[in-house]
């Protein structure tokens, strides 16, 4: 494992990729690894892309990798893609588009599955990006699944929150609200080739309208054609003016304290949940718990609390 860390830290690909593999596989040795790692993290901008599925999120992230590479930014890429209901795995749709730039030095693409995790993310997400950032990518673009309103985990993760819609959503705009529309820097109308581009882009002025913002940073919105690379650049200049604005408010360090916190936090559920577990199933008591709730002799209510009476909680 120490050479391992030492390889990731001097940017070598292939032990980046197997540390990867070892975290989604929640090995032991991999946890030693990103204690080792973590006090290498914290330079990285973080980039989240999110929006309804087909709304162009893997193109434009492919695009908006070009942009900045001709810039000269090291660019990392999670790409979380459905889980497979057959293999468990990623269908790797996303690496698919992405292929251009595998053999570029200055980017490094990973897909992963959501495995069942909500949100939009997988559960290792946080994990790889600490690597990635370990590794001393200056970028890394984290793009979620593509399931709809409740991907408001990135927002967790990223620095800068960049939702993608299309034209054609209609009253969905409205229904979208509630959930990633209030957590975009950034809007972008993909696809504004199509007709009803200029209906969605009014939409989102409407809606922006009406909505409270909290200092000065009005979430501005774009308009691009992916495939054509339209409308990209200026979409990377918004992307790099939100992360000035950001370090200029002293915002960015307060973002990364909300993500530790974050992450401490499902690190420690996640921990507790598993310790506690293993600890009430000697001798088949938590069996004989599952049996008791099912015939209504006991609440789960009341069962969590005898769990955690039992741990020393």
């Amino acid at each position: 494992m120490d050479e391992l860390v030492n390889r990731v830290l001097h940017g070598e690909y292939r032990a980046a990729a197997r540390l990867m593999t070892l975290i989604e596989g929640q090995s032991v040795e991999a946890l030693a690894a990103m204690k080792r790692l973590y006090s290498h993290t914290g330079q990285a901008e973080l980039v989240g892309i999110t929006g309804p599925p087909g709304s162009g999120k893997s193109t434009l992230a492919d695009k908006l990798t070009e942009e900045f590479r001709r810039i000269g930014k090291t660019v990392g890429i999670v790409a979380v893609d459905p889980t497979s209901p057959f293999t468990g795995g990623a269908i790797l749709a996303d690496r698919l588009r992405m292929q251009r730039h595998s053999l570029d030095p200055g980017v490094f693409i990973r897909s992963m599955a959501t495995r069942g995790h909500l949100g939009g993310l997988a559960r290792a997400t946080n994990d790889v990006v600490n690597i990635l950032d370990a590794m001393g990518k200056d970028l890394i673009l984290i793009e979620t699944v593509g399931v709809g309103q409740d991907e408001v985990e990135v927002v967790k993760t990223a620095y800068t929150s960049v939702v993608v819609t299309v034209p054609g959503l209609g009253d969905e705009i409205q229904a979208l609200k509630a959930g990633i529309m209030e957590i975009a820097d950034l809007f972008v109308v993909n696809k504004a080739d199509r007709e009803g581009a200029d209906r969605t882009y009014l939409d989102l002025e409407i809606m922006l309208d009406q909505s409270p913002f909290k200092g000065g940073w009005r979430p501005p919105i774009y308009k691009t054609v992916a495939t054509e690379g339209k409308g990209v650049k200026e979409l990377a200049e918004g992307i790099v003016a939100h992360q000035a604005y950001m370090g200029r408010e002293g915002l960015r360090d307060q973002k990364a304290t909300e993500r530790v916190r974050a992450l401490f936090q499902e690190l420690l559920r996640e921990c507790l949940t598993k310790r506690a577990l293993e600890r009430i199933s000697i001798n088949g008591t938590l069996d004989f718990l599952y049996q008791r709730m099912a015939r209504r002799e006991l609440d789960p209510y009341s069962a969590a609390e005898e769990v955690l009476k039992r741990v020393g909680l």
